[in-house]
């Protein structure tokens, strides 16, 4: 039997910090905590009915669950819609040494045959578990938006969620597709809410121009999320003088509806972070990076999107830009970013930080019996890192990766 004793650590729970702990990893699942005052007797017990356990000293720094990005677009100079297995690979793998453990592949606005092609990569992906993250399922952003709010999504693939059309990509995609982004206000996208809380699709409002009355109607419709909470979506305008809500106001207005931010400190700037932390339920928080093939790459030219299709733009002081600079082009921020600067600048316990980047987004993809927290019977997806969050090691499974 294979087990792992992680020592010397301070282990970051579910809702708080524990010291003075071990943590026992059995066949590759997380088992117990151990007080450190019994661990030599622990040993001394198991070394007498024959069983083998590695310890690992931790050094004194924190063991985390391993990071959960349900919204991630590429890494290390690939992008998942690039189309081969090994592009989503190198992606994924560049987001791995940042500590994230669990990934949702994303997709950009794109042709039918470009988003097919994406699928066959991905359950080719799926079949390699050396040094990978778990492929936790597609997250689909498009084509159904508004193009008052598209942003740099490709407005020549912007459509309207026909039936015959999303029909086709359910079946495409099958139960590979777990999360989809789509703008309430268009013909026929309650409808597309319906089959997808059929499939148990988590539903997102994403890239949408809709009013408060509209949202209010996506939510019963089981909308159940905004995406990338202030970035592409409508706020309050005046109409005939009356003031008229709009997603951001709706996203504080229902508890029904979970946001994920965008943590960089920069597209969300840390006072920004401090005002969703007091007005919004904390448990209703998901950090995501929305990176594209830039993240983990130094400064310069790059493409938001796949190589044959992409959207040309520049990254800069940690951010991709759009060539002229007139707004964001997408994000390059790494998960451990993320928790970095909520921590450090929007003033979250850590303990609270790695929560947002762990157990929320298992628990919103309905996958937290089995990641997201260092809790008996979950996978045993580890980290240890230092008071800036600067990772030494990750674990997959039970199984150390390499992140060099």
């Amino acid at each position: 039997m294979e087990q792992l004793l992680f020592t010397n650590a301070r282990i970051i729970l579910p809702d708080a910090i524990a010291d003075g702990q071990a943590l026992l990893v059995t066949e590759g699942l997380i088992q117990r905590l151990v007080p450190a005052s019994q661990v030599t007797a622990f040993m001394a017990e198991a070394a007498g009915a024959g069983n083998r356990i590695q310890t690992i000293d931790c050094g004194g720094q924190y063991l985390s669950p391993g990071f959960i990005d349900t919204h991630c677009h590429g890494g290390g100079g690939a992008d998942f819609m690039d189309g081969t297995k090994e592009d989503i690979l190198t992606a994924a793998r560049a987001h791995l040494k940042h500590g994230t453990t669990g990934i949702c592949p994303t997709t950009l606005t794109c042709s039918d045959d470009e988003l097919f092609a994406f699928f066959d990569a991905y359950r080719q992906a799926k079949t390699v578990e050396e040094d990978m993250p778990h492929l936790l399922g597609i997250h689909l952003e498009g084509p159904y938006f508004s193009a008052a709010q598209a942003g740099a999504q490709p407005p020549a693939y912007l459509v309207h969620p026909e039936k015959e059309h999303y029909s086709k990509i359910f079946a495409q995609g099958g139960r590979d597709i777990v999360k989809w982004s789509a703008a309430p206000e268009l013909p026929d996208a309650m409808e597309l809410a319906d089959e997808a809380w059929e499939r148990g699709v988590l539903l997102s409002i994403g890239h949408s121009d809709a009013t408060f009355p509209v949202v209010r109607e996506a939510v019963r419709h089981g909308y159940r999320m905004l995406t990338h909470f202030y970035s592409g979506m409508s706020t309050i305008t005046r109409k005939k003088g009356m003031r008229v809500l709009g997603v951001i106001e709706s996203g504080y207005l229902f508890d029904e509806l979970d946001v994920e931010i965008i943590a960089d400190g920069i597209h969300l700037p840390p006072e920004l972070l401090q005002l969703i932390l007091r007005c919004k339920d904390h448990d209703k928080i998901c950090l995501v990076t929305d990176s594209m093939r830039g993240a983990d790459m130094p400064d310069g030219p790059s493409l938001l999107g796949s190589l044959a299709n992409g959207v040309s733009v520049i990254i800069q002081n940690g951010i991709a830009n759009m060539p002229d600079f007139s707004g964001f082009a997408g994000s390059v921020a790494t998960t451990d970013r993320l928790v970095r600067v909520m921590a450090a600048k929007a003033g979250l316990p850590l303990w609270e930080a790695v929560r947002m980047a762990s157990y929320n987004p298992a628990r919103f993809l309905k996958v937290d019996d089995r990641y997201g927290s260092i809790q008996e019977g979950r996978s045993a997806d580890l980290l240890v890192f230092d008071e800036d969050v600067k990772i030494s090691s990750v674990y997959v499974g039970g199984v150390e990766v390499r992140i060099a």
